[in-house]
């Protein structure tokens, strides 16, 4: 006789549709009001009368593009009204639980700056420089993006590198004093490059030999450079300054053909070799971290340095090979200073410049390209003073200079969306 058949109840279906939730922020929201509102009240608490001349390119230009006049204040009212609108919508796009595209935030920032810049120059008898206000947005940011991709670098491998501003100082104070002595800025440029490793190394021995707060050894470090460039500067620099201090600089290089595109042109290719070596730095940094052994087993021991080490890593080598080759390319940035800007030092010449360049780390996300882009923003910031002072804007000069710093802390703070730093950030690795 057979067994009952046994009736087994058909089970609930599974739907194997992926549900994705998207959490939109409102960070974007708040920070359109913000400009708008500050657009606002500078377009109605100081109107200015007659017209805003901007200038595209120079008379030896081989390609001359004609400069144009705009009514100042039509222009920033015009301006502030399309802020209105991306900000209205900005508000709707969040009430309705959607993110507000990033495309939105370069127009904003686009109209932004055309408002803030028509209102500025408005009754102005000098013409607005728009190439150099990008040439000087590109020599400003410099020192800053080689600081980024060094401090990027060192922080995907688990080392927090607070000492940028340290290795700068260190780079541009034996770049000067080498070069001075050798007349030459090749040599300089060696001898920066070397001194960035050097004060990176002695990073990297406190943080991962000894395993000594990063943070604490970085601060430490940027205090001692501080210090014994300073004294060195007193004692020997000034005393010698013709055969200490004063370098050859790297003369400027037009790239034929690139260098007579309007606009970009002159401000982005006749420049030293310094600032082409910052255009290759930054895809190169980019393909070797992601692209790369070297930078899978970087990012490896920045995220799980034991499991790194499980598969055969040498987190410890990783980590000191990450720093050196990171504090070479912040002495790039140093040599900035003074083989290119100018030909001698002075004390505490970079002014908190590697301390904006760790911004722009944590702005970029920790990704190389992102880091760049950041560090950018904040030489156009700077830029920004000079261009405003040519036309005798009447916003005070010192709330001009005050920009680049107000641009880092709303960046890190308000336009830096969800970012993670590296799982081992900061953390010294114990082997167990």
């Amino acid at each position: 006789m057979s067994a009952p058949a046994v009736v087994v109840p058909d089970e609930a279906p599974v739907s194997s549709t992926l549900r994705h939730v998207t959490v939109a922020s409102k960070k974007f929201a708040v920070v359109f009001t913000v400009m708008t509102v500050v657009l606002g009240l500078i377009a109605l608490l100081a109107p200015r009368e007659g017209n805003t001349k901007f200038r595209f390119s120079a008379e030896t230009d081989r390609i001359v593009i004609p400069s144009i006049s705009v009514p100042g204040m039509q222009v920033a009212w015009v301006c502030l009204a399309i802020l209105v609108v991306l900000t209205i919508v900005s508000w709707l796009l969040y009430l309705a639980q959607r993110p507000t595209p990033w495309y939105a935030g370069i127009v904003f920032a686009l109209a932004f700056l055309a408002g803030f810049l028509a209102w500025g120059g408005a009754g102005s008898v000098s013409d607005f420089p728009v190439v150099r206000l990008v040439s000087a947005s590109v020599l400003l940011a410099v020192p800053i993006v080689f600081g980024a991709l060094g401090g990027a670098i060192g922080e995907k491998a688990g080392v927090v590198n607070i000492a940028i501003e340290g290795q700068l100082l260190a780079s541009a104070f034996v770049a000067a004093v080498v070069g001075s002595i050798t007349k030459n800025p090749w040599v300089g440029l060696f001898a920066a490059v070397l001194a960035g490793a050097l004060v990176a190394l002695v990073l990297g021995l406190f943080a991962i030999t000894y395993r000594v707060n990063q943070v604490i050894v970085g601060v430490v470090l940027n205090v001692l450079v501080l210090g014994l460039t300073s004294f060195m500067y007193v004692q020997l620099l000034v005393k010698e300054a013709d055969t200490l201090n004063k370098t050859i600089r790297f003369p400027a290089i037009a790239i034929p053909v690139l260098s007579d595109i309007p606009i970009i042109g002159p401000a982005l290719f006749r420049q030293s070799i310094i600032v082409y070596l910052m255009y290759l730095a930054v895809p190169l940094v980019w393909f070797a971290m992601y692209r790369t052994r070297w930078g899978l087993r970087l990012r490896a021991v920045g995220e799980h340095p034991l499991a790194a080490d499980t598969v055969g890593i040498k987190v410890e080598r990783t980590r000191y090979r990450a720093l050196v080759i990171a504090g070479a390319i912040v002495g790039i940035g140093g040599a900035y200073y003074t083989l290119v800007s100018v030909s001698a030092f002075n004390k505490n010449m970079t002014a908190g410049a590697g301390f904006i360049a760790l911004a722009a780390v944590i702005f970029g996300k920790w990704d190389p390209v992102r880091a760049a882009m950041a560090a950018l923003l904040f030489g156009f910031a700077s830029a920004l003073e000079g261009a405003m002072s040519v036309v005798g804007s009447p916003v005070p000069s010192q709330f001009m200079l005050m920009l680049p710093y107000v641009v880092t802390l709303a960046a890190v703070a308000g336009l830096v969306g969800r970012s993670r730093a590296p799982a081992a950030d900061g953390e010294p690795y114990v082997k167990e």
